[in-house]
């Protein structure tokens, strides 16, 4: 796993801020993942396992970084990191990167 990726699944904002001050592609792919599809699948994950809230942290740094909810690598088979909060029920997710999405277009 990148050094952004592992970031992200630490959910280690200050890290991954410091990463992408530092040069790492906002768009970057480890495992068939973008950074922001990473964050979705992190976020629902840790809801999933602990019982706690789902929460959008990561994945607003990472819209607020420039990351494009709407990207699915070539292979990576899963959909956009949008496609992926829709299927997999992250509510929250779906709210920020449609209202985000909306205010681009």
């Amino acid at each position: 796993m990148t050094p952004a990726h592992l970031a992200v699944e630490n959910e280690d904002l200050p890290r991954l801020r410091e990463l992408l001050d530092g040069g790492v592609d906002v768009e970057e792919i480890d495992g068939g993942l973008t950074l922001l599809q990473h964050a979705v699948d992190v976020e629902i994950d840790a809801h999933t396992q602990t019982g706690d809230p789902l929460h959008v942290d990561v994945t607003a740094y990472l819209l607020a970084r420039g990351a494009d909810p709407l990207a699915s690598p070539v292979g990576g088979g899963l959909g956009s990191a949008l496609h992926m909060a829709l299927l997999r029920g992250h509510w929250l997710a779906v709210s920020l990167i449609e209202a985000f999405a909306a205010r681009r277009a």
